[in-house]
């Protein structure tokens, strides 16, 4: 839909590998030639809550069963939308972004089989997806997405690919794991509240609950 450009490329990379709100703002604009700001008069803002809306019917026209409830037009926030991106959310917030396990572990397979845009982008994504578990890479990145998440189970046998969601109320995970001797597999995990949000010790407990049933397999 739009030409590469090292600009795009370096929001994107920031997007998945860091979690950057920015990053994820500028490919949200370029991706539906929206941008943020001051409140809209209705008939201009209609018009921009339609190409908003745009990543939806992307997803939407995948014909996909997993994808059919899902919301993600929003930009992920710091401190919170305010002005045009405010009043899109909602007044109580009912135009939030939404996904689900199912969803998100299909769009994760769909990028590990090649078949997601095409197996060029596919092998792109994939290549932002690879995190290393290495203890000296994870201490000199306290953001690296794998402390407190399912990457933290593993053993340092393993490769790993993922993307984490932590939020004031969520604390997510999706991940391709591979492990020598066992079968690979991708797991999904989601957790909401902020009693969970905060705790690191969930998500790699379930992790390596399951790296333990895969071995039995």
């Amino acid at each position: 839909m739009m030409p590469e450009s090292a600009e795009l490329d370096r929001a994107m990379r920031d997007m998945i590998t860091e979690s950057s709100n920015d990053g994820t703002g500028l490919v949200i604009d370029m991706l539906t030639g929206t941008t943020s700001g001051p409140e809209l008069p209705p008939g201009p803002f209609a018009t921009w809550k339609q190409q908003r809306t745009i990543i939806n019917r992307y997803f939407q026209s995948l014909k996909w069963e997993e994808l059919a409830t899902i919301n993600c037009c929003q930009k992920t926030w710091g401190d919170g939308p305010y002005g045009r991106e405010r009043a899109f959310y909602g007044e109580n917030l009912e135009n939030r972004n939404m996904l689900t396990t199912d969803a998100t572990t299909r769009l994760l397979h769909s990028i590990l089989g090649g078949i997601a845009v095409t197996p060029a982008r596919s092998q792109a994504m994939m290549d932002v997806l690879a995190r290393s578990i290495a203890p000296t890479i994870l201490q000199a990145d306290p953001e690296n997405q794998v402390t407190g998440f399912l990457g933290a189970g593993l053993p340092q046998t393993a490769k790993l690919w993922s993307k984490a969601g932590y939020t004031s109320w969520t604390r997510h995970d999706t991940a391709y794991i591979e492990i020598p001797d066992v079968k690979p597999y991708l797991l999904t995990v989601f957790t909401e509240g902020r009693e969970h949000n905060k705790n690191e010790e969930i998500l790699p407990f379930i992790s390596g609950a399951i790296v333990e049933a895969m071995k039995t397999l």
